[in-house]
């Protein structure tokens, strides 16, 4: 089955498939820290390098000029797996003094991205888990994720795992323009439900809220996903950090050239006359009176859906360091990486 129609997708005739090239490569270490004060996790995972999703506002696309490609195309296109991630795990989470917490996967590309179909290498990193009793939580806008219940159910039992599944908007046309290679919306909002009916602990991102073009959903994206065993809520404002404010205009330009100007304005008030705002504790929500209207629709959303904003704490007294385990990895390629420098654009 190919990737578009496994997500739900029909290719209107004529239409191209764009053809995806994956390196593997073999990373020099899989946990990465950070110490940004308004995220939740100090820790994450990231098994690939790019996204075949093709979110044209996807934040972490400046990460790929780092490896000498654009943040555009190339972003979606040149993909890279650490076929090594499951063993490093492994190793990192053996050494000694290390001190367990919820380890964050899905913060800068997508985990269940469809080449993760073939690879696994998220099934892998979450057999590892699974064996050192580990938490994690888990962000994706594929319906994959369900493919991985036997693990998942489990770990849950534990209290040791959540999933949250990123709902930009209901509107099929307009999330077929904007994330391609994502899953559709209908088929995020059955994930929600089968990972709640098999007892794991759902929450929905409405991520990115884009003013002027899909604020107007907030009310019934987070009714449709209480109605689908959601617990948790959270929400994002659109950041367009360095290419992808161009990148996003000329999308803007494409496909609803009557709302450029209003999107643009009002992305602006929010942030200060600027079109990006990377200040901690701003990033996130915005700041003026529109990023203030919507932060108190969304809180009120939340309260008549019986959603909660309270992040549900993971075990971590259960951990215990992973024994070794045989499996069969892939070729491996050398290429060299700029981690210390995408990491800090992850964080802008």
């Amino acid at each position: 089955m190919r990737s578009y129609e496994a997500d739900g997708w029909d290719l209107p005739h004529g239409q191209p498939i764009l053809r995806t090239e994956v390196t593997e490569e073999r990373a020099r270490s899989i946990i990465t820290r950070n110490e940004s004060p308004d995220i939740s996790f100090d820790r994450s995972i990231n098994p690939y390098k790019g996204c075949e999703h093709g979110c044209i506002y996807c934040y972490a696309r400046p990460t790929h000029p780092y490896l000498g490609l654009s943040a555009g195309l190339d972003f979606e296109t040149k993909l890279f797996a650490k076929t090594n991630a499951a063993e490093l795990l492994e190793r990192e989470l053996s050494a000694q003094g290390y001190e367990p917490r919820t380890i964050a996967i899905g913060t800068n590309t997508d985990p269940y991205q469809p080449i993760e179909r073939r690879l696994r290498m998220m099934r892998q990193v979450l057999e590892v888990l699974a064996r050192a009793n580990h938490p994690v939580g888990i962000v994706t806008k594929s319906a994959l994720v369900l493919r991985d219940l036997d693990i998942l159910a489990p770990m849950a039992r534990k209290g040791l795992v959540k999933v949250a599944l990123s709902v930009t908007t209901l509107d099929s046309g307009r999330a077929r323009a904007m994330e391609p290679r994502a899953s559709t919306p209908s088929l995020r909002l059955d994930a929600l439900r089968g990972l709640a009916t098999a007892g794991i602990p759902t929450a929905v991102m409405v991520a990115p809220i884009i003013p002027g073009l899909t604020d107007h959903e907030i009310e019934t994206i987070l009714a449709r996903a209480a109605s689908m065993g959601a617990r948790e809520a959270g929400y994002v404002l659109l950041r367009l950090p360095h290419e992808v404010a161009g990148l996003f205009t000329q999308w803007l330009d494409a496909h609803v050239p009557e709302k450029r100007d209003k999107v643009l304005g009002l992305l602006r008030s929010m942030r200060g006359g600027k079109i990006s705002e990377a200040t901690f504790g701003k990033r996130m929500t915005g700041s003026g009176p529109y990023a203030w209207m919507i932060g108190r629709r969304f809180e009120a959303a939340v309260a008549r859906c019986g959603l909660t904003k309270t992040r549900m704490p993971l075990r971590t007294d259960l951990f215990s360091p992973p024994r070794p385990h045989r499996r069969t990895g892939g070729r491996g390629a050398k290429f060299h990486q700029a981690e210390g420098a995408a990491l800090q654009l992850q964080l802008l």
